[in-house]
């Protein structure tokens, strides 16, 4: 067992101590141009802007450029001038990447059979999307969707594509106007994230440490699922193939717990601890009941219209717990 560093544990308090206190109003226009100097180039250090970013979140007018830092797709370094032809550049590789699928979808027809089952599940995962608000106002273009999601299966040779990625994108395609934008902002935020929504990479792993952390934190609840929720927690892996996204009242609480994940703050794969939090919510209830499998999952997908600061605020104090503990290297690796 490891006991983490006390500057650590200082760190991590500190990140959740706001939850204790009235939070400051999210980062807007103005706060955000003043992190810049006169050329455009950080003035204060990322570390900083992190921090704030957990601790009270981004005003959806900059949420946009500021996604574009903390996904990778700018670089903290850069100055304006710079990010003007990072962006030239994004947007011509994604117009040649276009060129070259257009080039070679007779041979996929022809020779894969698996590009039209693919082809065909992207089609009809976005005619189940609602594309109009209730208003009757066009909200997304799902031909361009469509495109994306396309490209993305055929370049994203690790990513591929699996169901849920039609909402992610759509996620991604309402935050930003042009398509390169969505594109590149999604691959980027696949690889900031350590492929953590991918089945055949990052879920797997987030389910053993979730598991893994429900023993290590709170043995009572980890029995009862041992005992009567067998194949509960493997269940649950729909929370991270979709990022949580269907927990939510709205589109901006998914950003607001989005945005957490790429600050890499407090820690790392933070999804795992959002996940034990939700847990927790039911735990009451499960064990009170004395619940079976099938009752826990339906316990567990009730849980919507969630509130994304509250997520956080409890997500983080899980984090602050752990790290008073003597944690084992398996979670200590994880998180750090």
């Amino acid at each position: 067992m490891t006991t983490l560093s006390p500057e650590n544990s200082l760190s991590a308090r500190q990140s959740a101590s706001f939850i204790l206190v009235k939070r400051k109003p999210p980062i807007d226009k103005t706060e955000w141009d003043g992190f810049f100097d006169e050329n455009g180039q950080l003035a204060k250090s990322r570390d900083f802007i992190c921090v704030n970013i957990l601790e009270r979140g981004l005003h959806p007018t900059v949420r946009t450029e500021a996604w574009k830092f903390l996904t990778g797709y700018y670089s903290w370094q850069s100055s304006q001038d710079e990010r003007l032809t990072v962006d030239s550049t994004r947007r011509k590789n994604y117009e040649a990447l276009c060129q070259m699928y257009q080039k070679i979808q007779p041979l996929l027809e022809n020779l894969h059979q698996n590009f039209i089952e693919t082809r065909n599940s992207i089609t009809c995962d976005i005619k189940k999307l609602y594309d109009k608000d209730p208003l009757g106002n066009v909200l997304l273009d799902k031909k361009r969707l469509e495109k994306i999601l396309l490209l993305s299966y055929v370049c994203n040779t690790q990513a591929e594509y699996q169901q849920g990625f039609h909402e992610m994108v759509m996620i991604f395609q309402l935050m930003v106007e042009h398509d390169h934008e969505t594109f590149w902002l999604f691959q980027f935020f696949l690889q900031k994230t350590e492929h953590s929504c991918v089945i055949k990479i990052g879920v797997g792993k987030n389910l053993n440490m979730l598991n893994t952390l429900i023993n290590f934190l709170d043995p009572v609840f980890a029995e009862h699922l041992k005992g009567k929720g067998a194949g509960a927690v493997p269940s649950l892996f729909p929370w991270f193939c979709l990022c949580f996204q269907r927990a939510f009242k709205t589109f901006d609480d998914v950003w607001r717990l989005w945005e957490v994940l790429l600050t890499g703050k407090p820690c790392r794969n933070f999804q795992v601890l959002a996940a034990y939090s939700m847990l927790q919510m039911v735990r009451q209830q499960v064990l009170q009941e004395n619940m079976t499998g099938d009752d826990i999952l339906l316990a567990c997908n009730n849980l919507i219209d969630l509130d994304a600061e509250e997520l956080i605020s409890a997500a983080c104090i899980v984090y602050a717990e752990l790290i008073q503990k003597d944690v084992p290297q398996s979670l200590r690796d994880f998180f750090l």
